[in-house]
């Protein structure tokens, strides 16, 4: 695929959309443009209400390296992107539909999300908004259309780390006790935090982000939030990047972090993102869906081009150190390609639930990770199984997650290696994305491993 591949320009937010807004939620003071950069962080520019109409007609000028920022918010000149140019701007423009009010604000605020195009007026395709974008075109190039979902874990911590500077589970306010106890979907649990939880869902309302509901997780404190399944899968990025960025808001009004790190206790379970996808034809047929239990020939081809991309796009799944830590024998977290019918083991699982609403469950990406890209990714692979109809092999039974694959990189530097080596990879992400994203991320490794950790003056000093 050529990284100049046109993609149609998304419909932009106009003005009037923006007058529409106000006379529904009345006046503002300020608005949000936002950005997501690489590592799925939201990021952007507010402006004072007299200002706004700038952003709906002109658009907004920003650098585009804050599409490359690393973990840390800085730009490192990828590949001569930076200081060695200039750091030049581009123009971005609201995406249409996306005026949403901000519940969490001390102030009158709304948001809107901004998208970036290249010099010649395209979608700028270091956005990883657009790397989606371009996935989903060669879906519809084929006739068919992803309809998705997805579910985050989460920890929510005490706000203040313990004497040895590490994180804590919370005090529950109904019982002013800490947390401490494994009690996955219990709903005591969930009774002290449902201030909280109510306003997490009140928020998401208030956004049209579709989330469904809390369970309590494996680990004290931990919690999963599911979004509803969305038939367009761009929008359901949007979903899911708002989601994220919306519990954290909403934790820290009520004096609490939540976390989204991959692993953050190394004795407890970590966080996942698990994505459900269907892909319909262009009749809204399933394709998975052949009346049977075992699902369609589709179905099982989809599934092996996801096991054949799985290696080369660990880096995307897994976008840091510590989101390897999270990988291990006997912890329901995948470390091998094995899938199978209703099992929680394997990295891709076949749920229950009528033909109708075939799917599959793909459970490797961490929560940690950019939520355009993993889907960007998943579809990859998905597209790829299709078009080459690569047999996934039999369907795993019992435990599936006691042996690790030595053919997945499980190590972040030689994810990005496989990444950086990767034809397939290169075909759906563009050569310029792959090479932007693994220069950036191993650059932050190279910054990560120039600190000296408190454990190595314990044991070396």
């Amino acid at each position: 695929m050529s990284d100049r591949q046109k993609l149609t320009p998304p419909e932009w937010a106009t003005l009037g959309e923006f007058n529409a807004f106000l006379a529904e939620h009345g006046e503002i003071d300020y608005l949000d443009a936002i950005f997501v950069d690489m590592c799925g962080t939201v990021r952007g520019k507010r402006f004072p209400s007299e200002e706004a109409d700038k952003v709906f007609g002109d658009g907004v000028q920003m650098p585009q390296s804050i599409y490359f920022f690393d973990v840390t918010g800085v730009n490192e000149d990828i590949l001569g992107m930076g200081f060695s140019d200039g750091d030049p701007d581009a123009q971005s423009h609201p995406v249409a539909g996306s005026i949403v009010p901000v519940p969490w604000a001390s102030m009158k605020q709304a948001q809107v999300l901004m998208t970036m195009v290249d010099e010649d007026g395209s979608p700028l395709l270091l956005e990883p908004r657009n790397v989606l974008a371009n996935v989903v075109k060669k879906l519809e190039d084929i006739g068919l259309k992803a309809t998705v979902a997805c579910e985050f874990e989460f920890y929510l911590l005490d706000k203040d780390m313990d004497r040895k500077g590490r994180p804590q589970p919370p005090v529950n306010p109904a019982t002013g006790v800490r947390e401490t106890a494994h009690e996955v979907y219990g709903i005591t649990e969930l009774d002290g935090f449902m201030a909280l939880l109510k306003e997490i869902d009140e928020a998401a309302a208030a956004q049209g982000v579709p989330a469904s509901g809390a369970t309590a997780e494996f680990a004290p404190g931990q919690y999963e939030i599911n979004l509803k399944h969305e038939e367009d899968a761009i929008r359901a990025g949007d979903h899911a990047v708002m989601l994220r960025h919306l519990i954290g808001a909403i934790a820290r009004k009520h004096n609490f972090l939540a976390s989204f790190m991959a692993k953050p206790f190394v004795d407890q379970t970590g966080n996942g993102m698990h994505v459900h996808c269907s892909v319909m034809d262009e009749k809204g047929n399933n394709i998975f869906n052949d009346g049977t239990d075992d699902g369609s020939l589709k179905l099982h081809h989809a599934i092996g081009g996801l096991q054949a991309t799985l290696g080369d796009a660990m880096a995307i799944f897994a976008p840091n150190l510590n989101s390897f830590r999270r990988f291990g024998p006997n912890l329901f977290v995948p470390v091998n390609r094995t899938w199978g019918y209703n099992n929680r083991s394997v990295a891709f699982r076949v749920p229950n639930g009528s033909p109708e609403s075939r799917r599959v469950e793909h459970r490797v990406a961490g929560a940690d990770a950019n939520p355009y890209l993993v889907l960007a990714a998943i579809l990859a692979g998905i597209h790829h199984g299709i078009v080459n109809e690569i047999d996934p092999g039999e369907p795993a039974e019992g435990n599936a997650c006691e042996i690790m694959d030595e053919g997945i990189p499980f190590f972040l530097p030689s994810a990005l290696k496989r990444l950086r080596n990767s034809d397939v990879m290169r075909e759906y992400f563009g050569d310029r994305y792959v090479d932007v994203y693994a220069e950036t991320k191993m650059l932050e490794y190279d910054k990560f491993q120039r600190a000296i950790s408190p454990l190595e003056y314990d044991w070396y000093l």
